[in-house]
């Protein structure tokens, strides 16, 4: 006969006593990688702000937009929402792959004339989601190639999938992760007749923190490298709104590149969609595995087993992105970063400070030769009241660099300036 404890006669002594624990160990090894960074980060600025309750803190730190989302687009997803309480407009489940009318105008307004078809696009919650469930496409018995400095997704999602290895303290890096460098002195692009062949190869242009564009010649050798490896290019394109030059926007410019390379691509950074949540990830056609299975078949089956598919709300707004419309109001908005990003080139240079990236992406990378990027983090903050990020956080190879954001209302980037040249008059 089953007995049911009644809260009411039970003493409250028996819920407080500790509980036998599970059988299942912790592995705090492969959860090392998540521990630092921003949380670090927002620790010391925590510590500051309680030190100086007064200080009006600036952050050029996280990539977090900051402009309005345009009208014409916001619009579009609160009409969705408010048609969702009709009954001829409520809709409930969509296709895990996303709504074929933005997977269409995806591969037509993003990939125009690169032969992306629709069937190839997978819309997602964001690209830093997708680099997940590539992961989980990819398994734990792959290796990978990074960028050094890069995106810290890449390596902390290896780490937690196992293929990362031990930690080396003394190096800084995970004994089975590959380290591209990446930095002024080989134009941030790796010297690749020194890299070691892995499986994967983790790639992100316009680059984050560096803020490179890689050139066509460069990507023409990084898809011949992996061709002749045999390995798959996970090619990481949020920021390729931010491009002014003839970079391309697409590793799928390169001939090849359909043979060897996944693209992640995102809302966020063109539309304000950080907090609205809207990506997507072309897997293509001739990608296949060593015996000829297509890449994407499975993927489609980790994204219809894991996701439910992006919101429909998100991918009304999303649809609205893509419009002519749509697009003008995204560059305007893009327009606004990159003259904050100009702003702030103007203020390093005018501190004979050496900076990279702010003409294609939204973040300048200043140098300090010969000092730690925390030591100048500290600095920074504790004299002018602004966040910046630590280049080391990025991998070993942002040791003496910080990352500046361009997001940011004109007003703080402009009190910012003023702020940096007091600190180096």
């Amino acid at each position: 006969m089953l007995k049911v404890l009644s809260c009411s006669s039970t003493p409250l002594s028996y819920f407080l006593q500790p509980k036998a624990c599970l059988e299942l160990q912790r592995d705090g090894i492969q959860m090392h990688a998540v521990a630092g960074r921003y949380t670090k980060i927002s620790a010391r600025e925590l510590e500051h702000v309680n030190k100086y309750p007064n200080a009006e803190v600036i952050s050029l730190g996280i990539g977090d937009t900051t402009q309005p989302i345009p009208d014409l687009i916001a619009s579009a997803m609160s009409d969705y929402a408010r048609s969702l309480s009709t009954p001829e407009g409520y809709k409930g489940y969509g296709d895990e792959q996303g709504n074929k009318a933005l997977r269409k105008a995806i591969a037509q307004t993003c990939y125009r004339d690169l032969a992306v078809k629709d069937t190839e696009v997978f819309v997602s919650d964001g690209s830093q989601c997708d680099i997940s469930r590539v992961q989980m496409l990819l398994g734990s018995n792959v290796t990978i190639a990074v960028q050094d400095p890069s995106f810290p997704a890449y390596i902390d999602s290896s780490v937690i999938m196992g293929q990362a290895g031990d930690f080396q303290y003394n190096s800084g890096k995970y004994r089975n992760i590959e380290y591209m460098k990446c930095g002024p002195p080989n134009h941030f692009f790796p010297d690749l007749s020194n890299t070691l062949r892995t499986d994967i190869i983790f790639f992100c242009s316009p680059n984050n923190p560096t803020g490179h564009a890689a050139s066509r010649e460069q990507l023409e050798q990084l898809v011949e490298f992996a061709k002749q490896n045999g390995s798959i290019i996970v090619y990481d394109s949020a920021y390729a709104a931010y491009i002014t030059d003839e970079s391309p926007r697409s590793i799928y410019e390169i001939p090849g590149a359909r043979e060897v390379a996944i693209e992640v691509s995102s809302f966020s950074k063109s539309a304000g969609f950080t907090g609205v949540r809207l990506g997507w990830t072309v897997v293509p056609e001739e990608l296949l595995y060593s015996n000829g299975f297509p890449v994407g078949h499975d993927f489609n089956r980790i994204i219809c087993t894991c996701f439910n598919g992006a919101s429909n709300i998100a991918q009304a707004g999303g649809l609205a992105c893509l419009s002519p419309e749509g697009v003008r109001a995204m560059f305007s908005v893009v327009d606004y970063y990159k003259e904050n990003a100009q702003i702030l080139l103007d203020t390093f240079a005018s501190l004979g400070l050496k900076t990279h990236g702010g003409v294609n992406a939204p973040y300048v990378w200043v140098h300090f030769p010969g000092e730690r990027s925390w030591d100048v983090f500290n600095e920074i903050l504790g004299k002018t009241n602004i966040i910046t990020v630590p280049g080391s956080g990025f991998g070993p190879g942002g040791e003496e660099f910080i990352r500046v954001t361009a997001f940011g209302n004109r007003e703080t980037i402009l009190e910012a300036s003023t702020r940096l040249k007091s600190l180096f008059p």
